[in-house]
């Protein structure tokens, strides 16, 4: 509603809808750059030149009455056998997001059952119907859009899941390398990320996500269990790393063409022998085994396997399990903890002066931990500046550590101060560790016992608001009657807004303050009464 009437919409402001509502650091094909320049070439001022070179004619008239300068015409560089040029490498892509987003849904089933991706592309228009779903719903339109947009999301969630479900029956490894192909069409995404931005649980909570999940945490580790027990003890015993099991390439499917390549180049391999040794070694031992070779040919086999876990080299065994995200995350933790007791030194005991070395370390923390969050925006996917604080800012710890980080970096200061500042900077920090506690609620988050409730204390914090607003409304009705009541001749104050709500508050708790009630002297009920 805000374009102008003869405003003409073009594929690149279709492409910043998509990247809107997809979100995150998602990049649309039509508004990277290569795109944009051939778009520009065949629609802009250089269009009838183009067009001339692909052999088609102009159907747009040339408007009159701009002011032109005169310029050295640019030549126009077309590959007529490039055939993004000719064609979109992937049409049924386009036609089938078009589709969706013109709200056709049978067109664009039509459309996802035909090409490449099919996965993928039941993804990304699951996210787009929801995407667009929750727009409907926010701009107070007719509800049956919204409920129809939902269902059109639906339907492509479960065709999704289906198709996962399908190829994870058929063959897991290609199951899960599946999960973990980087998409060029789809900005790069696996369809595990894609599953993720749109939220499909059940994709998600799919036995192939799951385990391909648990493949990732890992890392090369092969544990089974008590797996949290054995990180603790090689971080904390490094020589206990020997004793671990590690995994090899083959049981990684999850691993991306690049991570396969940097593998092959840090584990050496087994060298071959000459055709002719193993020919001969070959003959010779078909002729001993013999009718009975089944069983020690896969004794062989199974020797094999695990003679290949025990040649990884010493030095890439400590590299994988220090690389292991599971060990990192335990490193982490311990570290956190150790941070939190530290913390909790400095506010219990006398603020000297000078901060000591424990307050220094404590320092070090909160500083390397903003240099850290800074690599994290600058390290994001998005390519500016300001779309990767954007995209870093949609997470909830990222907003609070922000301003945690501040808060302590305001009492730290005040605290380097003379009286009264310092004891202004210790009441920071001491207002900043409760947050440095609620801090520990993301950790418990991993684990598959603490983590269901710390979700649902989330949400249940969330509707609590509610009920608070409805207590709020109670409230502030008995709290304006009692003060008008009571305090019939107050003077215009801020305090009386304080009053209304103070005393109301802790009623709640049944605190009813009953020496204010009557003010009224009253006679002493052990006093003998005259004439008694």
């Amino acid at each position: 509603g805000n374009l102008p009437p003869d405003y003409r919409i073009s594929l690149i402001d279709i492409g910043l809808v998509i990247e809107y509502l997809m979100g995150g650091a998602y990049r649309c094909n039509y508004t990277r750059k290569r795109f944009r320049t051939l778009y520009h070439n065949l629609f802009g001022p250089k269009r009838p030149k183009a067009l001339k070179l692909l052999g088609m004619e102009d159907d747009v008239p040339l408007r009159r009455g701009r002011k032109t300068t005169k310029k050295r015409e640019e030549e126009v560089d077309i590959d007529l056998d490039d055939p993004e040029i000719n064609h979109f490498p992937f049409p049924f892509h386009e036609l089938m997001v078009w589709a969706v987003l013109m709200k056709r849904q049978k067109m664009a089933l039509f459309f996802w059952q035909h090409g490449e991706e099919a996965m993928a592309k039941a993804l990304v228009a699951c996210k787009l119907c929801k995407a667009m779903a929750h727009e409907a719903s926010e701009n107070d339109m007719v509800d049956d859009i919204s409920q129809e947009l939902n269902h059109n999301s639906r339907d492509f969630g479960q065709l999704a899941v289906e198709l996962l479900d399908q190829s994870y029956k058929q063959d897991e490894q290609l199951a899960m390398k599946l999960l973990t192909y980087e998409l060029k069409n789809w900005s790069n995404a696996t369809c595990l990320q894609l599953a993720v931005a749109a939220k499909h649980r059940d994709f998600i909570a799919h036995t192939c996500s799951q385990m391909l999940l648990t493949d990732m945490w890992m890392g090369r580790l092969r544990m089974r269990k008590n797996s949290g027990l054995k990180v603790i003890l090689g971080i904390l015993l490094p020589p206990s790393i020997l004793s671990l099991e590690f995994k090899n390439k083959d049981d990684m499917p999850y691993m991306s063409q690049a991570q396969e390549i940097h593998l092959q180049e840090k584990e050496p391999e087994e060298p071959e022998k000459p055709s002719k040794e193993k020919d001969e070694e070959d003959m010779e031992l078909t002729a001993m085994l013999g009718r009975n070779s089944g069983e020690s040919s896969r004794k062989k086999d199974e020797e094999e396997v695990q003679s290949r876990h025990r040649l990884i080299p010493l030095g890439r065994k400590i590299y994988e399990f220090y690389n292991a995200p599971i060990v990192k995350f335990w490193f982490y933790t311990l570290a956190y903890i150790g941070y939190l007791m530290l913390f909790n030194y400095i506010v219990l005991v006398k603020m000297e002066r000078w901060p000591s070395t424990q307050e220094w370390i404590v320092i070090s923390y909160i500083f390397t931990l903003g240099i850290e969050k800074m690599r994290e925006i600058l390290m994001s996917e998005p390519g500016k500046l300001l779309q990767k604080v954007k995209v870093w800012l949609q997470e909830y710890w990222n907003v609070t550590d922000l301003i945690a980080i501040l808060l302590f970096s305001v009492g730290m200061i005040l605290r380097l101060q003379d009286q009264p500042f310092r004891s202004d900077g210790r009441v920071i920090y001491c207002v900043n560790i409760i947050y440095w506690y609620i801090r520990l609620l993301d950790i418990f988050g991993v684990n598959k016992y603490l983590g269901p409730y710390v979700m649902m204390i989330g949400k249940m914090m969330i509707d609590m608001m509610y009920f608070v607003i409805i207590m709020l409304v109670v409230l502030m009705s008995f709290g304006v009657a009692r003060q008008a009541i009571l305090f019939p001749n107050e003077e215009p104050s801020w305090k009386l807004a304080k009053n209304i709500f103070y005393m109301p508050y802790w009623m709640i708790y049944g605190e009813v303050f009953a020496d204010q009630i009557d003010r009224k002297q009253v006679y002493d009920s052990h006093t003998p009464k005259s004439g008694i």
